[in-house]
């Protein structure tokens, strides 16, 4: 072995030995002391970071506020600390080690407490909502942050456990490690551990082996001569670990016989590529405003951008929570309401192969892993184009310590040259007219990583009143070895549960779905659900060269059950959320609708233990009367949880709607049939649905935005093109 690679060994089996050491002896991990003095911008086992590492409070660039300005305004720095303090000093939490904190954040004041606070005035007391293990339980806490008073929420009666902690996941990577007959199995395999990575991977719920004990599976990769492990797995080898004790329970290998994929060609960083000159065939592009960005940040959360505000901020469940959204109104220039909540509830990925290695991995992305917690910093530039504002996350390990994700959102102006409004009248009319609105808009970006697969989330705003939410898709897919290098060699009676994407590879078939939490609050909380049916008519003998035409029939819905939707191409439907005391000059009532995108449905089975967690994604459309335990789509408990405590399970009890204080819930599918082109990596793939005003304006709001003039513009002269 070469003396560099033997060091590197070396190194690498002393930290699995620390890291194994401080968990034996139940001692406050290394990682959180380097937490509490640093901005860890990744929090990776060694906090590593290409930037230089700031205190806490010393970032001469940091975007996090040092005191709340909104009764919304996320959990400071000092807040968490003193939230720490507090619970340190509770009967059974006193003992350092003794407790372990999954989630620290904000609990909101009452829905009608914020809509009645006026900036100036006194914030509502400041209180957060903390979920904790300790002593074998559960508990869920409210802590006044001023107070001290600490009270407590019984939630036995639920199944599952809390979202993992990081501290959860660093440690399924490495405790296998401890293990001699996991060393001996990786060595049999021909990988050395020092070219191994391992990835912790929710188990869902399956029965007994998941019962009365926190347990996760773990599956490795090899790192050599690449970077993109994902593209090496080491086939077949699941490790079922107790989380709790760190201790293996199974050793599962059926993939002796499944060879490695090889390196070759997987690498994606740019610096490896070859023939990166002859490749290079587009030239810089940059939109420049040079009298700077026409968005304002206020107070640190409050978003103001041509005719509309709303409260931003990142959350480590949801990612980005967008709240009390208003639009101005172009006739009385007054801002009204559109959406009092909205954001990504849950995310749901099960993949299609049911073997032993591969049926477990249904993912629940934001209620086991934490789908703010995976999101990275963004790359300016790449990730965001000039003149974008950054906005930072800050975080709680488990031990109570606050973190920094810095550049955790960004919030910038789009104007692709797309066009927001155009006519141009016919010489025969003899009209010289050629009126265009270009189409500028204003998005809200935050992009995780969960694992092999990262998320771009945009919530988009354009003048006109529209609201457009877009899921990309991106990363790298996780893929399963294979003994075949070339389909010739598939006997026809053999199904691979994917497709063969290189030698040795096959891309498993999997969907997506993302579903969000949209706490409509058209002119008021009192708002209705209307399902406005296209149909077929038909014409009377003799009453129009016609023989048939279309109608719009619209029901209000009464109960939950009238709003489960199942979108149907042929049975065509608007979807409508209105203010019924609140008309237009003409009488119509003002509203938004739900334009549909990304429509893919689940076709499991309903008692696929998988979909009964996954429940939610049984419609695409559910409305609720607002409740504000009732967020998570999942339910509050997701790891290992046996769906007992979802969105259809609430929506079933049928409760009123009519004329109330509603949420819609909009699920965004994805079906994905890999392809070559998603090797090595995944270009992105996007969808979108819109949130549409509806009779809600007394004509267009564009009309009053100007036409871009070359005077406005700087005098900018392009290189000559070839």
């Amino acid at each position: 072995m070469e003396g560099r690679n033997f060091l590197r060994y070396i190194f690498f089996l002393m930290s699995i030995i620390l890291l194994l050491f401080f968990t034996f002896l139940n001692l406050p991990s290394p990682l959180s002391h380097t937490a509490e003095l640093l901005d860890c911008t990744t929090y990776s086992p060694w906090c590593s970071s290409r930037k230089p590492f700031f205190p806490l409070n010393s970032r001469k660039d940091k975007k996090h506020a040092d005191f709340p300005n909104h009764p919304l305004d996320p959990l400071t720095i000092q807040e968490i600390q003193k939230v720490k303090k507090i619970i340190n000093s509770l009967e059974g939490f006193k003992i350092k080690g003794s407790y372990v904190l999954h989630s620290v954040v904000l609990e909101e004041p009452e829905k009608k407490v914020v809509l009645n606070w006026r900036k100036g005035q006194r914030l509502p007391s400041r209180k957060a909502s903390v979920i904790a293990r300790a002593h074998g339980g559960v508990h869920v806490l409210t802590v006044d942050i001023a107070t001290g008073r600490v009270t407590r929420r019984e939630m036995d009666h639920l199944s599952g456990y809390p979202i993992l902690t990081i501290e959860d996941m660093i440690t399924a990577r490495v405790a296998p490690l401890g293990n001699s007959d996991f060393n001996r199995t990786i060595i049999q395999r021909g990988v050395d551990l020092a070219d191994l990575a391992c990835l912790p991977i929710s188990t869902g719920w399956y029965g007994k082996v998941e019962e009365k004990r926190r347990v996760i599976k773990v599956q490795c990769y090899t790192m050599k001569d690449t970077i993109n492990f994902y593209m090496r797995p080491i086939e077949g080898l699941t490790v079922l670990l107790d989380l709790d004790t760190k201790q293996v329970i199974e050793i599962l290998d059926e993939g002796k016989n499944i060879p490695i994929p090889k390196a070759a060609d997987t690498d994606y960083r740019f610096s490896t590529q070859k023939n990166t000159q002859a490749l290079n065939l587009l030239k810089p592009i940059s939109i420049e405003q040079p009298n700077g960005p026409s968005f304002t940040i206020e107070d640190n959360h409050i978003v103001k951008w041509a005719n509309w505000e709303f409260h931003l901020k990142p959350d480590p469940r949801a990612g980005v929570i967008i709240s009390r959204v208003m639009v101005q109104d172009p006739d009385t220039g007054k801002m009204r309401n559109v959406m009092y909540k909205g954001f990504t509830s849950e995310l749901f990925v099960p993949y299609m192969d049911p073997s032993d290695a591969w049926y477990f991995k249904t993912y629940m992305d934001a209620g086991e892993y934490g789908f703010g917690l995976q999101a990275m910093p963004l790359d300016p530039l790449n990730d965001c184009p000039r003149n974008a504002y950054y906005m930072d996350g800050v975080f709680v390990a488990a031990d109570g310590t606050p973190y920094v994700r810095s550049n955790m959102i960004c919030v910038f102006e789009s104007y692709a040259g797309d066009i927001g409004w155009r006519h141009a009248e016919s010489p025969i009319t003899g009209l010289p007219i050629r009126e265009v609105r270009p189409k500028v808009t204003l998005v809200v970006r935050m992009a995780a990583s969960v694992a092999n697969y990262d998320y771009i989330v945009d919530w988009e705003f354009q003048t006109d009143g529209l609201i457009r939410v877009k899921v990309g898709l991106s990363g790298i897919l996780m893929v399963k070895g294979s003994p075949y290098v070339n389909m010739n060699q598939v006997n026809q009676n053999e199904y691979l549960y994917g497709t063969l994407l290189s030698e040795n590879i096959i891309g498993v078939i999997h969907d997506h779905y993302i579903t969000f939490h949209l706490d409509m609050d058209i002119d008021g909380s009192n708002n209705s659900f209307v399902k406005v049916n296209l149909q077929k008519a038909m014409t009377s003998p003799g009453e129009s060269p016609r023989k048939s035409y279309l109608k719009a029939v619209r029901n209000v819905a009464k109960t939950e059950k009238d709003a489960q939707i199942k979108l149907k191409l042929y049975d065509p439907s608007e979807f409508h959320v209105i203010n019924p005391s609140k008309k237009s000059r003409v009488g119509n009532p003002a509203g938004y609708k739900i334009v549909p995108g990304g429509t893919a449905a689940s076709l499991l089975d309903l008692d696929d233990p998988p979909q009964k967690r996954g429940a939610f994604t049984n419609n695409q459309i559910w409305v609720t009367p607002y409740n504000e335990s009732e967020q998570w789509a999942a339910g509050l408990f997701v790891y290992q949880s046996q769906g007992d405590d979802t969105l259809a399970i609430w929506s079933n009890r049928d409760r009123p709607i009519e004329n109330k204080d509603i949420v819609l819930w909009y699920t965004l599918g994805f079906h994905h049939i890999p392809c070559q082109e998603d090797f090595p990596i995944m270009p992105t793939v996007s969808s979108s649905f819109e949130i549409k005003p509806v009779n809600f304006f007394e004509s267009n709001p564009i009309l009053s935005i100007p036409p871009n003039s070359p005077n406005d513009l700087p005098n900018c002269k392009a290189a000559a093109s070839a």
